[in-house]
């Protein structure tokens, strides 16, 4: 268990942070971790079954109940992103006339202010406990401190994080008592509705209930999980940050998955109904070649699919008229992507059991999904795939097996599914990587508890 990130936090909380806390008072404490995503990826939103890790990075919480209703963040080292580190509120801007106020009001108190837009991932979390029903109303505000060593714009959920490490901390300070999935789900709707970012589910899920070492299988209809595998022995799973910024609430990922429930409502306005239960993901890849293929057009205007079909089913994104829409290919990437994962996990079990060239088969799969994000989602970027490039031309004989960009794509982090021996290999490909691009990328080695397998500290100042 990743003791050091959690003492080196206790031991700001002692010094620097003393003036900051009341110390009559005990502060929880809270660490989630970042989330790997080894296969599925942007396919949660319609879905699919994903399969996730976590990274020995993670976002670290202290939480302190104050007697008033204000809340005081301070995100320690912020400036190194740019950003201011102080916030406060109080509590009461979330109310209106007795009733929380809207999602759209709660986005908009934050979004004002560029340089800390930051607080909504975890500020929010009290709108969104007391518009989702689950607390009447907060009496006592809080003092938080945040510390994060997870880049941001990496693609590996910094802000999943940060939302789940405040909500955990939210729910022992509180008392809430939320079960697992349940603090997930409202984790979602704190960066779908405050923060304003399209995500799926798959993110928070990790963050909470990920196993240190171990890949978690999630079917995101909408959140069941399926189980936890073990890597083979001897297997393991890096990343290589390519350090070219990605967002979820970036132009390219909103029009991806808008084009997806495009192709959903086109499908089920066909049939007169919605056998899937909203997901594209039940559509296997066979009845989607007979049944829908030419049904889809391979581009559409967005006027002229509302036009015909008025809307999607979609909450969070919404069809801009004068954008066009890759619809076909949006819409098969899912369920194309859905097959390959639970053809993945079978392979990773397989070989867990001694049968070798099943890794190789596994990677062939990352390889095919990092294709369709670039080719079919155009949420690809040259730079990685420079690194899936250098990993592929290594190969199995160099001890690594497959790779691919993860999480919402453009940009960030290459998963890598590789010996535990080719360390070294992994660190080659970054060194040439920044040769080539004048860019040093991160590279994450190691996993870690998810927050509920850490659980939460109380700390005595």
């Amino acid at each position: 268990m990743p003791a050091s990130d959690v003492e080196q936090f206790v031991e700001l909380c002692h010094k620097g942070a003393r003036a900051f806390f009341d110390i009559s008072d005990d502060v929880a404490i809270a660490r989630a971790p970042a989330r790997l995503d080894l296969m599925g990826g942007i396919a949660d939103y319609s879905g699919s079954v994903v399969l996730e890790g976590t990274l020995a990075e993670a976002a670290i919480v202290g939480l302190q109940r104050r007697g008033d209703d204000r809340v005081r963040i301070w995100s320690h080292g912020a400036t190194r992103h740019a950003f201011d580190e102080r916030f406060e509120m109080q509590l009461s801007a979330f109310r209106g006339d007795g009733t929380p106020i809207s999602y759209q009001e709660a986005h908009a108190l934050f979004a004002a202010e560029p340089q800390t837009a930051w607080a909504a991932y975890l500020a929010g979390a009290f709108h969104v406990l007391m518009a989702e029903g689950v607390v009447d109303e907060f009496s006592h505000g809080a003092n938080i401190l945040l510390s994060s060593d997870i880049p941001p714009g990496a693609g590996v959920s910094s802000s999943a994080a940060i939302e789940v490490a405040t909500m955990y901390a939210i729910n022992a300070a509180y008392g809430l008592e939320l079960a697992g999935l349940e603090l997930a789900r409202l984790c979602q709707i704190v960066e779908n509705r405050v923060v304003g970012a399209p995500c799926g589910i798959m993110d928070q899920v990790t963050c909470a209930l990920g196993q240190q070492g171990k890949l978690l299988a999630l079917k995101c209809q909408p959140h069941d999980i399926l189980g936890y595998h073990a890597l083979p022995p001897g297997c393991a799973v890096f990343g290589i940050n390519s350090n070219v910024k990605h967002s979820v609430g970036g132009s390219h990922y909103t029009r991806t998955r808008a084009a997806a429930f495009m192709g959903h409502r086109i499908i089920t306005h066909q049939l007169g109904s919605d056998p899937y239960g909203g997901h594209l993901c039940n559509i296997s890849p066979s009845e989607y070649r007979q049944r829908f293929f030419e049904l889809l057009p391979g581009r559409q205007r967005g006027s002229d699919f509302l036009a015909a079909y008025d809307d999607t089913i979609d909450q969070v994104t919404k069809v801009q008229p004068s954008e066009l829409y890759s619809v076909r290919a949006c819409t098969e990437h899912p369920i194309y992507e859905n097959a390959r994962v639970c053809q993945f996990i079978q392979l990773v079990d397989e070989a867990a059991a001694g049968r070798q060239k099943a890794l190789e088969r596994a990677g062939q799969l990352m390889y095919a999904s990092h294709w369709s994000y670039g080719k079919r989602c155009a949420l690809g970027a040259s730079e990685t795939d420079l690194i899936v490039r250098s990993v592929r031309q290594r190969g199995a004989a160099a001890g690594l097996f497959g790779a691919k960009i993860t999480g919402g794509g453009s940009g960030g982090t290459v998963a890598v599914l590789a010996d535990e021996s080719a360390w070294s290999e992994v660190e080659a490909i970054a060194r040439d990587y920044e040769r080539e691009t004048g860019i040093r990328p991160d590279v994450f080695r190691g996993s870690s508890p998810g927050a509920y397998a850490y659980g939460c500290a109380t700390l005595s100042l």
